[in-house]
């Protein structure tokens, strides 16, 4: 921050904290608060300009209200040595007019010659581990029997993740051909419940007719051999 500036934005974190993995883009986000009466004009700016992208990397902020800031590193293909990192960020703050778009705001707005008063804040880049995948089940055990882990060893938060992950795979696509899926099931059952239903009562009708039908036989060889013999 600059010594004849005061403090126009509040920014959480200050410290950008990226879960290096190589080969993938990786993002995070900073919060810059403004707790003032007066709209902010802010400015993002890195030493490592190629290596960043920013989204938005200038605005305006309204009073009392607070805008997210993207930061995404761009895919390495090495991890740096001791996994250090001296990239640096500074957002700069000015007061601007409430009629001022953002499409106006401009690099010469945050020097000196301006005549502005600039705020800036340095942030620093620290690469950490990527979470740590889930552990196996081991064969056997049985559902839930495993330990609830505790809030102090971070482990709570992975957890959190993962079932987040587990309710996201679900999909309305997914959800939608479930559901279709159950009704064609539920239909194929219906229609060969009912063609069962059909053959039983044709087998039925059938042994009526076959019964019937030798009952007639013997009403009528019973009939001539009674003719024959008088």
């Amino acid at each position: 921050m600059g010594s004849d500036s005061k403090e126009l934005l509040g920014i959480e974190p200050l410290e950008l904290q990226f879960p290096f993995e190589t080969k993938k883009q990786i993002s995070c986000s900073m919060q810059l608060t403004n707790r003032t009466d007066d709209y902010i004009a802010f400015k993002v700016k890195t030493t490592s300009p190629k290596k960043y992208c920013v989204r938005p990397n200038s605005g305006i902020v309204p009073p009392r209200s607070t805008s997210v800031v993207i930061v995404t590193m761009q895919a390495q293909k090495e991890a740096p040595p001791d996994m250090q990192c001296k990239d640096k960020f500074l957002v700069q703050s000015v007061i601007v007019g409430a009629e001022t778009p953002a499409r106006d705001i401009t690099g010469e707005m945050f020097t000196k010659e301006s005549g502005n008063v600039v705020d800036e804040v340095k942030l620093k880049v620290v690469y950490v581990p990527p979470p740590k995948p889930p552990s196996p089940v081991r064969e056997g055990s049985e559902e839930g029997s495993s330990p609830r882990p505790s809030l102090s060893d971070g482990s709570n938060l992975n957890y959190q993740e993962m079932q987040t992950t587990r309710e996201s795979d679900e999909t309305p696509l997914f959800s939608a051909v479930k559901e279709e899926l159950s009704s064609e099931t539920s239909a194929l059952i219906s229609r060969l419940t009912e063609e069962r239903n059909s053959a039983i009562q044709q087998n039925n009708k059938l042994r009526e007719e076959l019964v019937s039908g030798f009952y007639l036989y013997m009403q009528t060889f019973e009939c001539s051999r009674i003719f024959f013999h008088s």
